[in-house]
């Protein structure tokens, strides 16, 4: 087991609890197995330990807090807590993204959308602050992220949730892959924290394609917009490539379905003739620029594009993506399971999944503990690493740990 996943010489803070909403139910799941066998790895001081009241609840066979948000028939709901929670260290989860969950009002069905889940992290919250000895919160998807600045008239709904959670009693918000993290700015005494799935989106790919060759002559890394090129530059210089761009030319004199149409994508950077691209990005919605961009890289000449995304949400349907992997304008799409994947999208040929629940026991485990996320924060070593073996074991390392 790794080091940094195991603390058996700091005691927790306070007995842990993790508060999974529905929505990411079976995300909760698989963090809660890992977090339980990263403490079975603690025998050694947990034994001589055992009377010490500090390590009370340390290591149990599931750490998952029985609640529930049942609704009436108006639509309204309700937080129910079935256990106590008193002096506990509470992770609340949420998935905002999980469209997949209906409800009844009013002999109609409905399904819930962000809001909806929003309010029932609230309810979560609110039934338990009062008693819990710190509440923190897990929101993989930013809520209200995309709406992170004011540009006309606007509110400024991230800003304003992100208030809101602080003003109620949580002690720290933790994100993934945040839209914009500048939005942190609204809450500069709290804790506010945005890790990175790059280390997990290097493992799939190497784990699934044992044809790569990590250089600059066959491979390349291209941000979409310029909103990615953070992201892009990193991974760039972690795997010693070039990085490429595109700009997007919009029409502001025409505003469709609440933007302003794209004219054209530009491309800046070298060749990527006979090359290998992966594309990096915070999130698919509806897809329309990143296929766009994989099909312009295609018309040059691009040997594979790789599409790498934290977040697929695939909000107009898979239909576009399958019709651009049949033409061969892309190869295969790596998102994460941050979110809700519908089992359509988990039975398509072109898609892969980077598993987060490991890396996210591993986080919990350390707030749990109080002990730095550094190390979690910036996994540079770790890629390094990860390159390295690649390049001197090849594919058959990677079939050995997966």
């Amino acid at each position: 087991m790794a080091n940094n996943y195991v603390f058996n010489d700091v005691l927790p803070i306070a007995p842990l609890k993790i508060a999974a909403l529905e929505s990411c139910r079976r995300l909760a799941e698989k963090v809660n197995s890992h977090i339980v066998e990263f403490r079975k790895n603690d025998t050694e001081e947990l034994l001589r330990r055992q009377k010490d009241l500090n390590y009370r609840g340390y290591h149990v066979d599931s750490y998952l807090l029985k609640c529930s948000c049942p609704r009436f028939g108006s639509g309204e709901a309700k937080a129910v807590i079935q256990e106590s929670v008193r002096g506990t260290d509470l992770f609340a989860m949420v998935d905002v993204t999980n469209y997949s969950i209906p409800y009844k009002i009013c002999g109609y069905t409905n399904h819930m959308s962000p809001d909806d889940h929003y309010q029932d992290l609230k309810r979560i919250i609110g039934s338990s602050v009062a008693t819990a000895h710190r509440i923190n919160v897990i929101m993989p998807f930013l809520y209200e992220g995309r709406q992170h600045k004011r540009t006309k008239r606007e509110s400024l709904d991230c800003a304003m949730a992100l208030e809101e959670l602080v003003s109620m009693g949580v002690s720290n918000i933790i994100t993934f892959d945040a839209h914009d993290p500048r939005v942190q700015n609204a809450i500069p005494l709290n804790g506010f924290d945005n890790f990175m799935p790059t280390y997990q989106f290097i493992k799939t790919l190497f784990s699934h394609d044992h044809t790569l060759k990590i250089d600059k002559d066959h491979l390349m890394v291209i941000s979409p917009d310029e909103g990615a090129m953070n992201r892009a530059v990193y991974l760039a210089n972690n795997l010693s490539v070039d990085m490429g761009m595109f700009y997007k030319r919009r029409d502001y004199s025409r505003i469709i379905d609440g933007r302003n149409p794209i004219v054209a994508h530009e491309f800046l950077g070298s060749s990527v003739e006979g090359k290998t691209v992966l594309i990096i990005d915070d999130m698919i919605a509806s897809g329309e620029s990143m296929l766009d961009t994989a099909r312009e890289l295609k018309d040059r000449k691009a040997k594979k594009v790789i599409i790498c995304c934290t977040f697929g949400l695939f909000t107009n349907g898979l239909e576009k993506f399958d019709e651009f992997y049949h033409k061969g304008f892309i190869d295969y799409v790596i998102t994460t399971n941050l979110n809700y994947r519908p089992q359509t999208l988990l039975e398509r040929e072109w898609y892969l999944e980077a598993d987060m629940s490991k890396y996210l026991a591993a986080i919990i485990n350390s707030f749990n503990h109080d002990v730095s996320i550094g190390a979690a924060l910036s996994s540079t070593d770790k890629i390094q690493k990860l390159v390295q073996r690649y390049q001197a074991d090849g594919y058959e390392y990677f079939q050995r740990i997966t």
